[in-house]
């Protein structure tokens, strides 16, 4: 069987670790807020009204991706394609080509950024990978104007941080709704996570300080997967209901 994502690929450990893809989308969550498109998440309402929901539908998707055959990860991409078309036609307006290209940016950088917090440092042909596996999405998706390698993406990437990322009425509401989702505990560590894991540009547009205690921390962290103990961690600041997605991130999908 052909799969979308190799065997042994360094995507498929990143994405196969629920504390790798934790931080992927709490770097994320902050830079969705920022983005100058996200009005379009507040169209459908979904993720305002149910911002860790949208999380573990959004992961589901994209573990499908990384973890399917080509055949199917390229039927799901195909579907992503569907429901976006639907939201673009109920609208009477297209989504930026420049927007899908930033949240493909973010999948990236966060992939990478996540792994070496947590991780180790990645190689420079580790890295080149990852952006392998997104711009094939990308390709599937029909977007234009992708970098070619990993260089050029790193180029267009500070770019788009550059000219794509505001705050305003959008991004307080979300914020908002992140803080009543977590409660008070749980949304500290949010946005102690993104200090740790965001580009300085969304730190800085955040208003967030450059360093969090969070970094001490990770040590400790690392030592707790060593004896186990981590999945209790993960519940202790996730909602309980949210147990069984958050166990099912350890492990590739059927």
């Amino acid at each position: 069987m052909e799969y979308f994502v190799k065997k042994g690929s360094i995507v498929r450990d990143i994405w196969g670790k629920s504390d790798t893809i934790l931080f992927i989308f709490a770097g994320a969550s902050a830079e969705f807020a920022l983005n100058n498109a996200v009005d379009w998440l507040f169209y459908t309402g979904r993720l305002p009204k149910d911002p860790l929901g949208r999380l573990f539908s959004t992961v589901s998707y994209a573990r499908k991706i990384v973890f399917s055959s080509k055949e199917d990860a390229e039927k799901a991409i195909e579907n992503i394609n569907c429901i976006h078309n639907s939201v673009e036609k109920n609208r009477g307006r297209n989504i930026p080509d420049w927007a899908f290209r930033d949240v493909l940016f973010m999948l990236i950088d966060y992939s990478i950024r996540s792994y070496e917090i947590l991780e180790r440092k990645l190689t420079l042909s580790e890295k080149q990978e990852v952006f392998e596996v997104f711009s094939k999405v990308g390709e599937k998706m029909h977007l234009k104007d992708l970098p070619i390698g990993f260089s050029q993406f790193e180029s267009m990437r500070q770019n788009h941080l550059e000219q794509h990322l505001s705050f305003g009425e959008f991004s307080r509401e979300l914020y908002k709704q992140y803080r009543s989702n977590l409660g008070f505990l749980r949304y500290r560590l949010l946005i102690e996570t993104q200090v740790l894991i965001c580009p300085k540009k969304v730190r800085k547009t955040l208003n967030f300080r450059s360093f969090s205690p969070l970094f001490l921390l990770i040590f400790f962290y690392k030592i707790s997967r060593e004896i186990n103990l981590d999945w209790l961690l993960k519940l202790m600041f996730l909602p309980s209901q949210y147990k069984e997605q958050i166990k099912e991130m350890d492990h590739a999908p059927a």
